[in-house]
């Protein structure tokens, strides 16, 4: 399993005098430490009036600088926001294959479709954004690949142009999608593209059984969108690493995994989202063709289910709007194996939980809430030393 690195930018309040710079030019140093400590890939993420959630609107600059400080860590997108009002293909692969060249041929791409403020934001149709990620997975790698590129769909007519620069990456680089249910990691094994997901709210039985969607749907692969299938599964989860248990959870841990719920449960107005994935589940299921291997996931998990676990009640309780505490929320996800928090063997212990699980990457998302940029460094340290038990 490689151990990557998920960056957002977090800048929550309280704000001090230049706020934002600071949180900038922090995310870089901790770029150029796990460039030296053998991290695998940083992944940025793109997300658009985000406030305190997230400074990473602009990700292909933040990679293109942290190119230019660094030598060998690869550089993952997670994701580019493949609707056209936020990117035009041609924006994307341009875009991706000069960051390519800057790097030295570093550049893995994942593209995703986005949620409701964000479309909202931008003045997107929800009607359309599946059909128009479904055309920027066709065309990107078709514009690396080929000398001239015509394409005719719904939303584009491009006729016999030279997208250039063509990538370093030959035939191009690894291509994924982020994921946030089942249907969607059974899509992304299906286009033949890694998939990016999040153990964060996700139980690891839970998330073993997606792995084993996804490469269900990987191994029927025979026509993937790009020149090959990327079989990858990546995972993201708050991961804080301190010389005890004690200090990591003095250092603001708690509070960190408390406040990123939260905000990332407001930001991503996931209760509205909640109700149209129970929608999605409910088509799939009636389908009478059986609903594909999504179908038959959601068939044994309803047919497994008991009363929910701690951790799915206390994010039941943060959607309906309940102010609960940090130390609960925390304790929840704690329980379930869903967060990475504590001395080096604590983590060591949760890491190799992951890697059980058949995980190819796992994205530590170090730079969490309030945490100071001194106890991220040195949680970026204490991991990376578990790297070679690892990454062999």
């Amino acid at each position: 399993m490689k151990v990557d690195v998920f960056n957002e930018i977090q800048d929550p309040r309280p704000w001090r005098e230049g706020h934002q710079h600071a949180r900038i030019t922090e995310s870089l140093e901790q770029a150029k430490l796990a460039d030296e400590l053998g991290y695998g890939c940083w992944w940025q993420v793109e997300h658009h009036g985000a406030e305190e959630f997230s400074l990473s609107s602009a990700p292909e600059l933040m990679l293109a600088a942290i190119s230019q400080h660094t030598s060998r860590i690869r550089l993952g997108h997670s994701a580019v926001l493949a609707p056209a009002r936020f990117n035009h293909p041609i924006r994307v692969a341009e875009r991706a294959a000069m960051l390519d060249h800057l790097s030295n041929g570093r550049v893995e791409l994942g593209l995703t479709r986005s949620t409701t403020p964000e479309w909202r934001l931008f003045g997107i149709d929800p009607e359309h954004v599946r059909r128009q990620t479904q055309q920027a997975f066709e065309m990107v790698p078709r514009m690396w690949t080929q000398e001239r590129f015509s394409y005719s769909g719904p939303d584009f007519e491009i006729s016999d142009v030279p997208i250039v620069p063509k990538p370093l990456q030959r035939p191009h680089p690894p291509l994924w999608q982020a994921a946030a249910n089942p249907a969607s990691f059974e899509e992304a094994g299906k286009r033949g593209v890694g998939v990016l997901g999040t153990t964060i709210w996700e139980s690891a039985e839970r998330v073993r059984r997606m792995v084993g969607l996804y490469r269900d749907a990987a191994a029927a692969c025979t026509e993937p969108v790009g020149s090959f299938v990327n079989n990858q599964v990546a995972f993201f989860t708050f991961v804080h690493c301190a010389e005890t248990d004690e200090q990591a959870v003095k250092n603001g841990a708690v509070a960190a995994a408390a406040w990123y719920t939260v905000k990332a449960l407001t930001f991503f107005e996931a209760a509205d989202s909640f109700v149209e994935t129970v929608r999605q589940h409910e088509k799939i299921l009636e389908d009478p063709t059986g609903g594909g291997l999504t179908g038959d996931f959601l068939r044994a998990e309803a047919q497994a289910s008991t009363r929910p676990n701690r951790a799915q009640v206390v994010i039941g309780r943060v959607l309906q709007g309940e102010a609960v505490s940090d130390e609960e929320i925390f304790e929840a996800l704690n329980e379930q194996d869903s967060l990475i928090v504590g001395s080096p063997e604590t983590c060591r212990k949760k890491l190799r939980t992951y890697a059980d699980l058949g995980i190819d990457r796992l994205m530590a998302f170090h730079q969490v809430g309030n945490l100071s940029h001194e106890s991220v460094m040195t949680s970026l340290r204490l991991i990376g030393d578990l790297i070679p038990e690892f990454d062999t």
